[in-house]
């Protein structure tokens, strides 16, 4: 290997981890569950039924963003009656999935298992609504790993503005500064770094784009690997 191409392998490295984290907030939907391909499926589902030609990528672009993003871009496309249509038929199919309990994404469970035995406080921080957060998480098995759940329910603004991440730190009873929070999409990681809080990406549909990488965070390519950084970090204490 050329010294050229081992200093490049070196640069995409996702720098240690500056901390011991008091705490570990989490994203959900696309980083815990394997939800954002489900929506985007009942999306593009009930579009097609009620006869809407839309594109895949318009999917793409509301992940992270909340109910009001996923409405905005809708109505700009098919106006504002035909968007809360095709919402209710695709929340109806969504809710029968939830209900079901949705896939994990891979490394989930080893991660917070290995956050609760070394009794490291966590909370999740979601831009889903609360009652449907709540189902979901207790679907999919995950809610007893969590101190706190909180949710764009609970806050004024949706990510990326830093509300429901201040709510989880101040739920926990953890400064802003020493929360580890793991997110799937660029909204969220922005919705973190306002908060003052050290963010570690997992994307999930959405890879980052130079815009985001110029923000600086760490990005990895798997939960396992988020959890070797804290592994590495609490070997330094």
């Amino acid at each position: 290997m050329s010294p050229d191409a081992t200093t490049a392998t070196i640069l995409v490295q996702p720098l240690p981890l500056p901390f011991l984290p008091d705490a570990v907030i989490f994203d959900m939907d696309g980083l815990m569950l394997d939800s954002e391909r489900a929506i985007n499926l009942c999306m593009a589902r009930a579009a097609r039924e009620l006869g809407h030609d839309l594109p895949d990528t318009l999917w793409l672009q509301m992940i992270g963003g909340g109910d009001g993003l996923c409405r905005r871009l809708l109505a700009e496309r098919i106006g504002g009656e035909a968007t809360d249509v095709l919402l209710d038929r695709a929340e109806a199919m969504y809710d029968a999935v939830a209900d079901a309990g949705i896939d994990h994404r891979p490394g989930i469970v080893d991660l917070l298992e290995f956050l609760v035995a070394r009794g490291i406080p966590r909370a999740v921080a979601t831009s889903t609504r609360r009652p449907l957060a709540v189902r979901k998480l207790a679907a999919a098995g995950l809610a007893p790993y969590f101190d706190a759940v909180c949710t764009s329910s609970d806050v004024p603004r949706p990510k990326p503005a830093p509300d429901v991440y201040l709510l989880a730190a101040s739920t926990l009873g953890v400064a802003p500064s020493r929360c580890l929070v793991l997110e799937d999409s660029p909204t969220g990681v922005r919705a973190a770094l306002a908060a003052g809080m050290t963010p570690i990406q997992v994307p999930d549909l959405l890879e980052p784009d130079d815009e985001v990488r110029a923000l600086r965070h760490r990005i990895v390519q798997s939960l396992g690997e988020a959890q070797r950084l804290l592994e590495a970090r609490l070997a330094i204490g």
